[in-house]
């Protein structure tokens, strides 16, 4: 085992591996460490000429060792699976797993999504917990005109309407509509506290910790084309936009911000996400993520309505303190004092 995993490696076996998404690449650490006060904990295992695993790993940096967190990724960082060259051997597996289990740590957590190997999931030991997930994948396969039939018909009629009304779309992978991205996102920040009965002090503070504008512009710098700021504006005034990522075959809707009572009459989202997907097939993308959401909520079905479909994934977290459900309870308590409106 080497730590940090070596660069050269981690990343040849990420432009090789057709399931490795953008969230899974030493770059995406890079803007981890970046943004917060994380070092790079990531594990590479050799075993022999049967090739090896990657572990991406961040680790809390200025903690004790024994309070300490090293994740894959830390909390609204997305998927942090292991990357590896070929087919993952479950002996292997297994033996990361055991090591995984021995850091002096007191958590220690990975995210895996959809696409993960069925491997990881059988050889899960007992000394992780398992954390099930529902992850939103677009099929792009047949390209944009078998996509668009996929499409509700509530979602053509909203993108003809965006277009019948003069939207304008600028698509930007440079960073320099970062700023107005992120005067938008402050927008829906409002927004989401309204309607969850949140003081709107405390979501701003609570998303200025987990989304600064340094988080994006960090993304947008170290990514540089992989990063596209979607914008739309309507008689001249920006009025929503999002972050689209792209690795590969892989496109992933990332983060969204709209003034709400501009955006929905012309139904300006629609239309990015129908541009955005439309160009993802132009790119040879192969898969259009939308991240995680519960089954049956109104985000959820926006994506499905898109053509999305929910397939099951997971974490493995090993914790010694049970200081992750002590939070849960914690935000718990807030929530039910404030009468936080879950979604």
């Amino acid at each position: 085992m080497t730590s940090p995993a070596p660069r050269d490696t981690w990343q040849r076996w990420v432009d090789q591996n057709d399931r490795a998404l953008i969230t899974q690449t030493p770059d995406w650490l890079d803007c981890i460490c970046a943004t917060d006060s994380y070092d790079d904990a990531s594990r590479f295992y050799a075993f022999g000429d049967s090739g090896g695993i990657v572990v991406p790993l961040a680790r809390r940096r200025g903690w004790p060792a024994r309070l300490i967190a090293q994740d894959a990724w830390p909390s609204e960082w997305g998927i942090g699976a292991p990357v590896t060259a070929q087919a993952p051997d479950p002996r292997h597996v297994r033996a990361v797993f055991e090591d995984l289990a021995r850091l002096p740590s007191n958590r220690v957590s990975v995210r895996f999504g959809p696409n993960v190997d069925p491997v990881w999931l059988s050889c899960v030991p007992s000394a992780f917990t398992t954390v099930p997930h529902t992850t939103y994948v677009l099929d792009l396969d047949g390209g944009f005109g078998d996509v668009w039939g996929h499409f509700k018909s509530s979602v053509r009629t909203a993108v003809r309407k965006g277009e019948k009304a003069g939207v304008e779309v600028e698509v930007d992978r440079t960073g320099r509509l970062m700023p107005e991205f992120y005067a938008l996102y402050q927008h829906s920040i409002a927004r989401w506290a309204q309607q969850a009965n949140e003081p709107l002090a405390l979501a701003r503070w609570r998303r200025s910790r987990i989304d600064p504008l340094l988080k994006f512009e960090t993304v947008a710098e170290t990514l540089a084309e992989s990063c596209a700021v979607w914008m739309a504006s309507y008689r001249g005034e920006p009025v929503a936009a999002m972050i689209v990522l792209r690795h590969g075959p892989h496109a992933k809707y990332w983060r969204a911000g709209m003034v709400k009572e501009l955006a929905n009459p012309v139904r300006a989202t629609t239309l990015l996400h129908k541009l955005a997907i439309e160009d993802a097939c132009a790119s040879g993308c192969r898969f259009y993520h939308f991240g995680d959401s519960a089954p049956d909520s109104s985000v959820s079905v926006f994506k499905e309505r898109l053509g999305a479909h929910g397939y099951p994934s997971f974490g493995c977290r090993r914790e010694v303190l049970p200081l992750t459900a002590g939070d849960q309870l914690l935000r718990g308590a807030v929530k039910r004092l404030i009468g936080f409106k879950e979604e």
